[in-house]
């Protein structure tokens, strides 16, 4: 292709709207262009490279054993209803009514869609193993898009669901896709970890991530030093400091004037943060719950909301504290009544805490569970953060953060219950199919991509996603003798199989090189009257500083080389 002729233009400027170093290089490329918040147009660059990373997915999700289908993008809402998810994805789903007033969706994914089509075309144990997938737009109205590609509001994605007779059967496939998906990763150059998930709106028992890690994602992610352990800050685990044993003494009130927070109660008393038991009052779909943690955590409200089965969950206000016959800042489980106690583990390690007594200016010294309060559910609510113990090796965590660029999910039976999906077995009973899901964001890939390899001049592609192999550079374009030799050296390097961005503009050197670094083309290649005078090119690698000169009738063996080593 050549620059002259391609659509798109760069920008020498950073556009003001732009967050993140993709969103940035890639509006100043010429490769996306914003139609409306979270909606952007592909120009030629961006969809090569997109469609670089869909060819590979094709071939890895073909190699695995699946078969690809399109779904449609309009949905029932019934559908959503069916299951219950209209709630769970909320105002996120785009929703309205055609000219009949019939309620239709725009699909932010497809398991209802997929259960019912299977459904249809299941009748015994026979017709099992299967694994279909899709590459196809999804909208989602997302609160802040941001990011550029990162966070948007209409994205392709590769979504696949597997159904299988049982959980064996369903733990093979998903450990088919995760091989894939470790494919698919490593050949588009891109190193990833694999973490513990929430399964969030999707649903399902277990899930697992795949986050390529940088400064600016929004996903933080615990993991051990030793590799026994990695998982999303939501669904992360820890083991916690336990203290020395003490004898359990007997329960006291003591004045705590204006004294509410977890900081000030410990300083004020002369205890650690650790002695002191946190509760607090959350609304929870519109009913209250106390939870009560050790006063030097803090409550992960995604573990909550699985905990609660509620689609959100906020703090509670004063008034509605007051309601149930405590006060803010003073508030514990001793002597509360008629409300969900919930629980972290960490009140079961430690004794004679101190809680709120409940009235303002008061609290209570030496509470013992389960000796003074009862609690209605026991579970993990810890926020994990750096330094807690690995739950399977107590070694200290470390924290990095990255952007999830696949999301795979056991649904176990949850859609083919809800939608009908069953099977008849060898035994002639009718049994609900086991399911699967898999999701890859495609523009997310190529953004995360950018956002794992730039510098401060621009992109700097891995070679098997980069809209082209090499950019082509001819300088002295007034010389004819310059110029028709390079335009024999694009045709011949076109001819040999290379993919090649010819920059013939007539511009000064430092525009061609400054857009060269900006696009991030691997292997830049200049041509020029100096380089015609030594029969030769100059190649330079984009992720390495210097040039190499480079003799005519080599250069098509030296990219080879150059390119097969990258890839």
């Amino acid at each position: 292709m050549r620059i002259s002729g391609l659509f798109g233009k760069t920008l020498r400027e950073d556009p003001t709207e732009a967050e993140t170093a993709s969103h940035r290089f890639m509006l100043r490329a010429g490769m996306i262009y914003q139609v409306a918040s979270g909606v952007y147009a592909y120009m030629p660059l961006a969809y090569r490279s997109l469609r670089k990373i869909e060819k590979i997915i094709r071939e890895e999700m073909d190699t695995a054993g699946c078969q690809e289908v399109k779904m449609p993008a309009l949905q029932p809402l019934e559908l959503w209803e069916e299951t219950g998810r209209a709630i769970a994805f909320g105002d996120s789903l785009f929703s309205f009514q055609d000219r009949r007033q019939r309620k239709l969706v725009l699909a932010p994914t497809h398991e209802e869609v997929i259960t019912k089509l299977v459904r249809a075309n299941l009748e015994s144990y026979r017709d099992l193993p299967l694994i279909i997938y899709q590459i196809q737009t999804k909208f989602r109205d997302e609160p802040r898009p941001r990011g550029g590609l990162i966070r948007v509001r209409e994205f392709d994605m590769k979504d696949a669901y597997s159904f299988d007779l049982g959980e064996i059967e369903s733990d093979i496939s998903y450990r088919r896709m995760a091989e894939a998906y470790r494919n698919i990763y490593r050949r588009c150059g891109l190193p990833v970890l694999e973490v513990e998930a929430d399964s969030g709106a999707i649903g399902g028992k277990d899930s697992q991530e795949f986050i390529l890690p940088t400064n600016v994602g929004e996903d933080t992610v615990l993991f051990c030093q030793t590799g026994h352990y990695s998982a999303n800050v939501e669904k992360a685990s820890c083991i916690l400091t336990v203290p020395p044993n003490e004898e359990e003494l007997p329960i006291e009130e003591v004045a705590t004037p204006d004294v509410k927070t977890i900081h000030e109660v410990a300083g004020y008393l002369n205890v650690e943060e650790s002695k002191v038991l946190k509760s607090v009052f959350y609304s929870a779909d519109g009913r209250l719950a106390l939870v009560t943690i050790r006063g030097d955590l803090e409550v992960n409200e995604v573990k909550l909301k699985n905990i609660l089965n509620s689609s959100e969950v906020r703090l509670a206000t004063d008034e509605e504290i007051l309601n149930t016959g405590s006060v803010a800042g003073y508030v514990s489980p001793v002597g509360l009544k008629g409300i969900l106690n919930i629980a972290d583990k960490s009140i079961q390690i430690g004794s004679n805490f101190i809680v709120g007594a409940n009235k303002s200016g008061y609290h209570l010294a030496n509470v013992n569970y389960p000796r003074d309060f009862v609690v209605d559910v026991i579970k993990d609510v810890v926020l994990v953060r750096d330094g807690y113990g690995c739950p399977l090796c107590n070694a200290p965590l470390d924290s990095t953060r990255g952007i999830e660029v696949g999301h795979i999910f056991k649904l176990g039976t949850s859609f083919s219950e809800k939608l009908g999906a069953t099977y008849v077995d060898q035994e002639g009973n009718e049994q609900p199919v086991m399911m699967g899901c898999y999701g890859i964001g495609i523009g997310r890939l190529l953004a995360a991509a950018i956002e794992q390899n730039h510098d401060e001049r621009g992109i700097i592609f891995p070679v098997p996603i980069a809209p082209y192999q090499i950019y082509l550079i001819v300088l002295n374009s007034e010389d004819l003798t310059v110029r028709d030799a390079a335009n024999e050296l694009y045709k011949h390097l076109l001819k040999k199989g290379f993919e090649v961005l010819y920059d013939d503009r007539y511009e000064a050197a430092g525009v061609k090189f400054a857009d060269a670094d900006l696009m991030g083309i691997p292997v830049r290649v200049v041509i020029s009257s100096r380089t015609i005078r030594g029969n030769s090119v100059e190649v330079k690698v984009r992720s390495e500083g210097e040039a190499t000169l480079v003799l005519l009738e080599d250069t098509i063996q030296f990219l080879r080389g150059l390119l097969r080593e990258d890839t």
